[in-house]
């Protein structure tokens, strides 16, 4: 293993060795069943890492007797972009991640690597104008290479993909879930009003002149997926306000994140165009209300399977879906998987004899390959957002036949074509 790592770095910087890494299936490649719209685009692409940070925040970990004192939130940001690479370098990249839990005995920290098709610090290609930008947020604890799947795909496609660190929710950080609960959309919205500074003519950042933060899609999974939902216009529940008192000690700071609540509704950003919420926690455990769910207006995606334990589906994501109204709004169901409908497939070293079997279940579906998952989720998530952020003629894709065992989904191989089914809704008005 360290001499094929040894063999990838000459890779990564840029020497022409043809090696293992180059033939072998990476996370985000296609297999041979994989439907039309999966493969990458026409871009190479580029990754960096930067971080920002959210200065005087409500520090809800520590509120004593009701009352919130505040801190600065550093948050660490993976950015995949169109690049124009120098002759011989190489689109590959080793990504550090863990696996465990922090301050869990049962599930130490240990830190992996795995690869991917990107390549750090390339330049960004503009020869094109500016791109439209895709923010990404993980479950709670996750991080932001968990999706590398969909990061690197996207930006392949030309769009700037931005995946969140959400500070005190990552497995090397987890901390209480009261910082989840409130952070996670006020997180989504700061990166974006960030992204919004740093694309400015002015701004001395890379991003300048090559991302569009006016046009802009929110993708989320788990507690991403309700973020997203609530970043978007559905305003939390007074259930979760009340459920948010109590284990924080009385704390009223969700209270502006709130259906109904005239700082909630002035938070709404034009910029946001669309969402895609992978199995959206908290519909199940009241965090909505179909009156809050009003509020989501723009194109929404929704992603689930029909047995999420984490969730819900009947109760959860399908409900969440159905409250929706006032959006043009999807849903397409993985029959009988369950949670893990997002996630990169699990890394080798979740196998191990030593690793306790959560750590691979944290990542597979007991139903379904993880790397097939990721190649239908790749093409749908192509065709909606090619729509409503590039306005691109890709509607047949998602005009289907209910059950895809009925009938062959356009896009999808006739043998390779079975349990899934999407639901559409478009009411009256709607975008």
């Amino acid at each position: 293993m360290a001499t094929f790592l040894v063999v990838l770095q000459s890779c990564v910087t840029g020497n022409k060795v043809a090696t293992q890494a180059e033939f072998s299936f990476i996370t985000g490649d296609r297999l041979p069943d994989a439907p039309e719209l999966s493969g990458r685009g026409k871009y190479k692409v580029g990754v960096r890492t930067i971080t920002v940070v959210n200065r005087n925040q409500i520090d809800v970990l520590h509120t004593q007797a009701g009352k919130d004192p505040v801190y600065d939130r550093t948050l660490t940001l993976e950015v995949w972009y169109p690049a124009i690479l120098s002759r011989g370098k190489k689109e590959l990249v080793v990504y550090d991640q863990y696996m465990g839990l922090f301050k869990d005995s049962a599930r130490p920290l240990v830190p992996f690597t795995f690869m991917g098709r990107a390549s750090r610090d390339a330049t960004p290609d503009t020869s094109e104008g500016r791109y439209p930008l895709v923010i990404v947020s993980h479950g709670y604890p996750g991080n932001r290479l968990i999706m590398t799947w969909l990061t690197e795909n996207l930006a392949s496609k030309g769009y700037v993909v931005i995946a969140i660190d959400h500070t005190e929710s990552t497995f090397s950080d987890k901390a209480a879930f009261q910082s989840t609960l409130l952070n996670r959309s006020k997180d989504i919205l700061f990166v974006l009003n960030e992204v919004g500074q740093l694309s400015k003519p002015d701004s001395k950042s890379f991003l300048s002149g090559v991302v569009d933060a006016d046009n802009t899609a929110l993708i989320g999974y788990s507690m991403g997926g309700y973020g997203v939902l609530n970043a978007a216009g559905a305003g939390y529940s007074q259930k979760l306000d009340s459920f948010f008192t109590v284990i924080t000690g009385g704390s009223k700071a969700i209270n502006s994140r709130l259906e109904g609540n005239k700082d909630f509704k002035a938070s709404y950003d034009p910029r946001i165009k669309a969402i895609v919420a992978f199995a959206p926690w908290g519909m199940q455990r009241g965090t909505w209300t179909t009156d809050g769910l009003k509020g989501l207006s723009v194109p929404s995606f929704f992603v689930g399977g029909d047995k999420d334990d984490v969730s819900g589906y009947e109760d959860g994501i399908k409900a969440t879906y159905k409250a929706a109204v006032n959006a043009n709004r999807y849903l397409l169901t993985y029959i009988n998987a369950r949670h893990n409908i997002a996630p990169n497939p699990p890394p080798p070293e979740t196998l191990k004899a030593d690793v306790p079997p959560g750590e691979y279940s944290f990542y597979a579906e007991p139903a379904w390959k993880e790397q097939r998952i990721n190649n239908i989720n790749q093409h749908f998530v192509t065709a909606f957002l090619g729509i409503y952020l590039k306005h691109l003629d890709y509607s047949r894709y998602l005009e289907l036949e209910q059950i895809s065992n009925n009938k062959v989904w356009t896009g999808f191989k006739p043998r390779a074509c079975v349990g899934l089914e999407l639901l559409h809704d478009n009411p009256e008005g709607s975008k």
